[in-house]
């Protein structure tokens, strides 16, 4: 499968299937990698690339992707990731899906090209919820392994974690995105309930899905899903 590479970085990706296209951001704290939407409740590989196409990504140093590490890394450092391989796939709109940190990841590329963004599926995002300490220890456990000053890593895990809310974006931006959203309830430490119902009672357009996870209501889940997406493609 391919790897997109540029200024040092190289972005591992897999396409599956045809039609209009969705990239996703997985879940894994700081090693998103595609692999770990094997252990979703549903794979959004699997259940979209039977009506969409379907982008996946290993995030830089994660997975099969790797880059250079420095001390103005951030949130942007992932956006300007993303918005460089939508424009090495020619891709001018698409629907995007974030699980875990994938959360901000969307609501990242949604702050910096809104026009790009025609539906997003926020799939129990991380927020701050009196749990920075969490990210912070998630964030070293990741760095340990890392080619990089021991500077260079704090003043990354302070620029990736040091804020509030979803810790790329702010309230005020969420109550302005007027994207189409659907958000899938997190409720543990790391993806608090909270942040979830925030954005559902912030965002113009988003619809808020509570139980979604269980083996009872997943297959629900995955198409009420797959109808959302079919819903906000556009035409023409």
């Amino acid at each position: 499968m391919p790897t997109f590479s540029r200024d040092g970085v190289n972005l591992y990706y897999e396409i599956h299937g045809e039609g209009y296209p969705i990239l996703l951001f997985a879940p894994g704290g700081m090693r998103s990698a595609l692999a770990f939407w094997a252990g979703s409740p549903f794979n959004p590989i699997k259940v979209f690339s039977e009506q969409f196409q379907v982008i996946a990504m290993d995030q830089r140093n994660a997975g099969q992707s790797t880059a250079p590490i420095s001390a103005e890394d951030s949130w942007h450092t992932y956006t300007n990731d993303h918005i460089a391989l939508l424009d090495h796939l020619n891709i001018d709109q698409c629907h995007i899906m974030g699980g875990c940190i994938g959360g901000p990841y969307c609501f990242g590329l949604m702050q910096a090209q809104p026009q790009r963004v025609t539906g997003a599926i926020i799939q129990q995002t991380i927020g701050l919820d009196n749990n920075r300490d969490a990210f912070y220890a998630m964030f070293d456990s990741w760095a340990v392994n890392m080619d990089a000053s021991d500077a260079d890593l704090q003043s990354f895990r302070a620029n990736m974690y040091d804020s509030d809310f979803l810790f790329n974006v702010d309230e005020q931006f969420v109550a302005q995105c007027s994207t189409p959203l659907l958000v899938l309830l997190g409720d543990d430490l790391y993806h608090p309930r909270s942040t979830s119902e925030r954005i559902a009672e912030l965002a113009p357009n988003a619809t808020l899905i509570e139980s979604w996870a269980g083996a009872d209501v997943v297959g629900q889940t995955a198409a009420t899903a797959t109808a959302f997406l079919n819903s906000h493609r556009p035409t023409g």
